[in-house]
């Protein structure tokens, strides 16, 4: 349904304890309400999710995060009045009200309040605070439109409210700035530039094949069901007349593949993010073998890009 008109009506759906796909300006989210143990439960089935892969809660406003956990240190204080709403996820201490389902045992949460009206609106009727990792079939591409979340969920989602396509194209950048120095646990669409001019210097931490200590940290992620190849550069025509898909940045390849989709003729990387899963899911379903996918500049949220690139890689690794 329209996200617009049906606010109430998936609301309604969250406060009984049921799952309701809605947009974010970063991906669509698969909610629940954050405080239902079984509603929560539901997530991890519908996506057949690992239950040590923690889920990001979701707020309606900022003021709300003091309500729910009580003291906020004060970088994170600072970096929620700067960036919230936005794509920005930040780590802290789980409070007792959060059942640990939520945050897959860690005495730590994920938490962001998303820079879309009409997901605010809806945690705002909801009254509670919702749980939402992407609304995808566990390691898979996120969704950006509606259409990809009923493809990949299907009946397993009560209700799929429609904002049309997403506008960061890739998940939030998670943060946990508790300690001296603010570490990024997972790139995303808040650029590292952002940031640093925000609290100084920050370190980053690279994604872990082991217990995630946020979501969507695992080092093999967001693949498409075709094996993923990631190049540097321009790539040569397909020599043995295979049927293989080129993701470009902003320049078309030779002739001579199946399937080609470029995702910045301007050479924007802005542009590039918000266009990248999407236009994975339309090579993904091209009915090509394999997937060579053009890695883009490593800056800004460039850098968010190529990670997702190189995780989806991962994925069909034949060392891995």
């Amino acid at each position: 349904m329209p996200a617009d008109s049906g606010i109430a009506e998936a609301a309604a759906v969250l406060r009984d304890g049921g799952l309701v796909a809605f947009p974010t300006e970063t991906v669509y989210g698969l909610g629940a309400n954050a405080l239902d143990a079984r509603a929560a439960a539901r997530i991890f089935e519908a996506k057949a999710r690992p239950s040590f892969d923690p889920l990001i809660t979701h707020l309606a406003d900022a003021a709300d995060l003091e309500k729910l956990v009580g003291p906020v240190p004060p970088v994170v204080a600072a970096l929620a009045e700067r960036f919230w709403p936005g794509p920005l996820t930040l780590i802290v201490d789980r409070p007792a009200e959060i059942p640990p389902i939520v945050t897959s045992g860690l005495d730590t949460m994920a938490v962001r309040v998303p820079d879309e009206p009409s997901a605010r609106a809806l945690i705002r009727a909801a009254g509670v605070p919702v749980a939402a990792p992407s609304a995808n079939r566990f390691g898979q591409l996120s969704p950006t439109r509606a259409e990809h979340v009923v493809k990949g969920l299907g009946a397993a989602v009560d209700v799929v409210l429609d904002g049309g396509p997403t506008r960061c194209g890739i998940e939030s950048t998670i943060v946990d700035a508790r300690g001296a120095q603010p570490v990024v646990l997972r790139l995303g669409a808040l650029a590292l530039e952002e940031l640093v001019e925000a609290v100084g210097p920050v370190s980053v931490r690279p994604g872990s094949s082991g217990q995630p200590v946020a979501p969507g940290t695992l080092a093999a992620h967001y693949a498409p069901r075709t094996p993923l190849r990631v190049v540097t550069g321009a790539q040569p025509a397909p020599a043995d007349g295979g049927r293989r898909g080129f993701l470009a940045f902003r320049e078309r390849p030779a002739d001579g593949y199946a399937a080609v989709v470029v995702l910045s003729p301007a050479g924007d990387v802005t542009e590039a993010a918000a266009r990248l899963f999407d236009a994975l899911h339309r090579l993904d379903a091209a009915g090509v073998t394999e997937i060579l996918a053009e890695a883009v500049p490593d800056t800004g949220v460039g850098r968010a890009i190529n990670d997702r690139l190189r995780r989806a890689a991962a994925t069909w690794d034949p060392a891995g």
